[in-house]
C-alpha cells in the first residue's frame, strides 16, 4: 500500500510539471483583470484593517533626527575638527546614534549636517536650546526636526482662518491660601532620589496633598510669597504651581546651581557658576519675566562671587549690584533693565549694601581710605538723594540690618584698637563691636549707639515689633540680651539672659516670641522657647544633631530638623507648637530638606490688626470650639472604629450561641441525655477532690 501510495504521488506530480511545461509554451498570458462592469464594493480597510495599522509611515524612523543648518563649510583637514565642535554642543542632549555630513564633490561640507538621537524627545530638546545658538560670529544654528519638512510642506495654498478655541481660565494660584482653618503647608525633600512630599499641617495629624519621585535633582526652594515652587534640573529651573502643582513655566538654564526671586514674583534671577563647558560663551546669569517665561537680560561676572549678585527693592523697580572693582554701585530699573539714568554711581570703597524692605532706599557702608574714614550712606532712589550720612572711626567690617518693618536700620561695626598689614593682609586686634541704629520714620533720622565689648554671635531684629536680640560672649559664658528701640530715645536693655548654650537666633514672623537655638557640632542641639513680652522661658529641650530651625508663616508652629546633608544619622523632623510643646517627631532616612509655604502679607489695616488684637477674647470660645472638635473628631473616630469591632463581635457571638442552642439536642443525644452543658447539671457522676500543696514555712523568732 505504501509503495502504491508513492507511485500515485509520482504521478500526480508528472502531472503537475507537464501542465507547467504547457503554460510556459503557452504565448498568451493569463488576464487577472476584473471583467467588464465589475464593481469591487469591499474597501481596504474591510479587507486588510489590522495590517494596514502596522503599514509604515514616511516618518517613522526620523522622529530623532535633527537637521542643523548654518554649520561652518570646510574642507577634508578641517573635517575631524568640525565634527568634535558638533559633537560637543550636542551630545549633552542625549545619546547621539548617527550623523551625516554632506559633502561636494571636492569634500567641502555644504553647511548643514543631520544628527540622530536614541529618543525623539532628545531630539526635541536639541532644537529647543540650540536653535538660533551662535556659534561663532559668523556661524549661527538654525536647527529643526528632521519631521518639520513634511509637516511645512503640508501647508495648503489657500488659508483658512483658525476656528476660536475654547477658553482655558489660569488655575487659581492662591488656592491655598483659602483654606478655612488656614492651615499652612510645608515641603519635604529626601535626599539621593530627592522624592518631594507636600504636606498640609492639618491637625492633629499633617496630611500629604501630593508627593513626587525624582521631582527635583538637588534642592527645592519657594518663591517669596509662595505662588511658585521651583525644582532644579540640569538643564534648568521648573517652576510648579495651582492646586495639582502643573508645571508652570520652565527655563532653561544649564548647570544652574542657584535662583534668586524679585520680592514681588516678577522676576526670576538663575546662576550657573561653573557656566556650560561644552559652550564658553553661555550666559552664567539670566533674568527672566517668570510671566512670559523670556530672557530680560543676562550678565557674566568675573571671577567668583557672593549670592545674591543682584539686590532687588522692595516694588521690584530696581535691582542693584556693587561693581566690579568696589568702585561703584550699578542700579538698573525694570523694565528696561538698563542702568538707571544710564550711568553707575561712583562710590570708591563700597563693601556693601542693601535695600530697605518698605522703601526705595540703599544704605551701603564704604571702608577707609588713608585720611578718609568710613562711613554708612541712606541714598534715595530714583532721585539719588543723600538723605542721611554717618561717619565711622577704626572700623574693620560692616554689617547692614534692616527692620522688615522698615522703621529702623541696625548697622553692626565692628572696630579695632590697633592694626597692622602682614603680606597684604590686614589683621586687626583688639576688636569690640557697636550697633548704630538708624530710627527711620523720625525727623533728620536720628542714630544711637551701642557698645558690646564681647564678640557677637549673632543678632537679629523682631520682625514685627521695636525690639531686637544678639548672642554676645564666648563659650562658654555665652550671653543673650534683647533691647527695645523707642522714639526719641536710645535702645533700652531689657533682659539679659547668661551661660546659655545657642548660636542662632529666630524669631517668631509675629513677633514676641523667640526660638534660641545651638546648630551645628558646637551648639549640640540645645532649644529655648521664650516669650518677649515677660522674657519667660516656656520650654527649654533640645533636637540632638539639629541642623534646621523653620517657623511657619503664622507663627503657630516651628519645625527643627536633622538634615542628611549635615549627618547621615537619625536624620528626620519635628513639630513644635509656639510654646515649645513637641507636637509631632518624623524620624525619616535620608531627610534633607523641609521649608514651610511662605504666606503674602495681610490686606488687614494696621488699625483693623489693633481692633482684632484688643477684641481676641471675642474670638477665644469660637476658636477653643474648633479645637475640641479638632481633639474629639480624633477621639471620635478611634471610638466609632472600637464601637465597629464591637459590633461585629457581638454579632458574631450570637451568631455562635445560636448554633450552639440549636445543636444541644445533638449533644443530649449523643451523652444519654445527660446535659453537660453545665458543671453542676449531674450531681450523680460528680466527684469532688480535695489536693493540698506546701508552699512555704515559716519560723518567726519572737523575743
Amino acid at each position: 500500500m505504501a509503495k502504491k501510495k508513492v507511485d500515485d504521488k509520482s504521478s500526480q506530480n508528472d502531472g503537475n510539471t507537464k501542465s507547467d511545461g504547457d503554460l510556459s509554451s503557452n504565448d498568451e498570458e493569463p488576464n487577472f483583470s476584473d471583467p467588464e462592469g465589475f464593481v469591487d464594493d469591499i474597501t481596504d480597510e474591510e479587507l486588510l484593517g489590522d495590517i494596514l495599522k502596522q503599514k509604515p509611515k514616511e516618518t517613522d524612523g526620523v522622529e530623532s533626527v535633527i537637521v542643523v543648518d548654518g554649520v561652518p563649510q570646510v574642507g577634508p583637514n578641517r573635517l575631524e575638527k568640525l565634527k568634535s565642535v558638533i559633537n560637543k554642543v550636542f551630545v549633552k542632549f542625549g545619546n547621539i546614534v548617527n550623523e551625516y555630513y554632506p559633502v561636494t564633490p571636492e569634500g567641502t561640507t555644504k553647511g548643514y549636517i543631520f544628527i540622530e538621537y536614541s529618543s525623539p524627545v532628545h531630539a526635541a530638546e536639541a532644537v529647543k536650546v540650540t536653535n538660533n545658538f551662535k556659534l561663532d560670529k559668523q556661524h549661527t544654528f538654525q536647527v529643526n526636526l528632521f519631521t518639520d519638512f513634511a509637516k511645512y510642506e503640508l501647508i495648503p495654498i489657500k488659508w483658512d482662518p483658525p476656528e476660536p478655541q475654547p477658553y482655558q481660565g489660569q488655575a487659581d494660584l492662591h488656592y491655598y491660601l483659602l483654606e478655612p482653618d488656614a492651615y499652612d503647608q510645608f515641603a519635604v525633600v529626601t535626599a539621593q532620589g530627592q522624592s518631594v512630599q507636600i504636606w498640609q499641617n492639618t491637625q492633629p495629624d499633617p496630611v500629604v496633598i501630593e508627593e513626587r519621585n525624582n521631582w527635583t535633582q538637588t534642592y527645592i526652594k519657594w518663591s517669596p510669597l509662595g505662588t511658585y515652587l521651583s525644582t532644579f534640573h540640569k538643564l534648568g529651573i521648573a517652576l510648579w504651581a495651582g492646586p495639582n502643582f502643573s508645571q508652570y513655566k520652565r527655563f532653561a538654564h544649564v548647570g544652574v546651581q542657584f535662583i534668586d526671586f524679585s520680592p514681588c514674583e516678577k522676576y526670576l534671577v538663575t546662576y550657573s557658576p561653573q557656566g556650560d563647558p561644552h559652550n564658553p560663551d553661555m550666559k552664567r546669569i539670566i533674568i527672566w519675566d517668570i510671566r512670559t517665561g523670556l530672557e530680560k537680560r543676562s550678565f557674566n561676572p568675573e571671577g567668583p562671587t557672593a549670592w545674591p549678585i543682584f539686590r532687588w527693592s522692595h516694588d521690584d523697580k530696581y535691582f542693584a549690584r556693587i561693581g566690579s572693582n568696589n568702585d561703584a554701585l550699578q542700579v538698573y530699573e525694570t523694565p528696561s533693565f538698563g542702568l538707571l539714568d544710564k550711568k553707575s554711581i561712583k562710590i570708591n570703597g563700597i563693601r556693601d549694601f542693601n535695600w530697605s524692605p518698605t522703601d526705595n532706599v540703599v544704605a551701603y557702608w564704604v571702608a577707609e581710605d588713608k585720611d578718609v574714614p568710613a562711613s554708612v550712606t541712606l541714598l534715595e532712589f530714583p532721585n539719588r538723594n543723600e538723605i542721611r550720612k554717618k561717619n565711622l572711626f577704626n572700623v574693620a567690617d560692616c554689617k547692614i540690618h534692616w527692620q522688615k518693618s522698615g522703621d529702623y536700620l541696625c548697622v553692626k561695626v565692628d572696630r579695632y584698637s590697633k592694626v597692622r598689614k602682614e603680606k597684604n593682609e590686614t589683621k586687626y586686634s583688639g576688636v569690640y563691636c557697636n550697633f548704630e541704629v538708624f530710627h527711620m520714620k523720625e525727623k533728620q533720622i536720628p542714630v544711637d549707639s551701642v557698645e558690646c565689648k564681647e564678640p557677637i554671635q549673632a543678632f537679629a531684629w523682631e520682625p514685627v515689633g521695636s525690639k531686637f536680640a544678639m548672642i554676645h560672649g564666648e563659650s562658654p559664658n555665652i550671653n543673650v540680651s534683647f533691647y527695645e528701640v523707642r522714639v526719641g530715645q536710645a535702645p533700652i536693655l531689657l533682659k539679659k539672659f547668661e551661660k546659655r548654650a545657642c548660636n542662632h537666633l529666630f524669631w517668631s514672623p509675629g513677633g514676641q516670641f523667640i526660638v534660641l537655638a545651638g546648630l551645628g557640632s558646637n551648639g549640640g542641639g540645645s532649644l529655648e522657647f521664650v516669650d518677649t513680652h515677660e522674657f519667660l522661658i516656656m520650654n527649654s529641650t533640645d533636637h540632638y544633631q539639629m541642623s534646621d530651625v523653620e517657623w511657619d508663616p503664622t507663627g503657630r508652629y516651628v519645625i527643627t530638623g536633622v538634615s542628611f546633608w549635615k549627618t547621615k544619622v537619625d536624620t528626620g523632623y519635628w513639630i513644635w507648637s509656639f510654646q515649645g510643646k513637641i507636637l509631632k517627631r518624623v524620624n525619616l532616612e535620608k531627610f534633607a530638606q523641609i521649608l514651610w509655604r511662605p504666606r503674602p502679607p495681610t490686606l488687614l489695616s494696621e488699625e483693623k490688626q489693633k481692633e482684632i488684637k484688643k477684641n481676641l477674647k471675642k474670638y477665644y470660645p469660637q476658636f477653643e470650639s474648633k479645637d475640641r472638635m479638632r481633639q474629639s473628631k480624633a477621639s471620635k473616630e478611634l471610638i466609632e472604629k472600637r464601637a465597629a469591632l464591637m459590633e461585629k463581635f457581638q454579632s458574631h457571638r450570637e451568631q455562635r450561641i445560636k448554633e450552639w442552642m440549636e445543636n444541644k439536642a445533638r449533644r443530649l443525644a449523643l451523652r444519654n441525655n445527660i446535659d453537660t452543658d453545665e458543671l453542676d447539671a449531674d450531681t450523680e457522676n460528680v466527684e469532688e477532690e480535695v489536693v493540698e500543696f506546701f508552699i512555704k514555712e515559716e519560723v518567726t523568732v519572737l523575743e
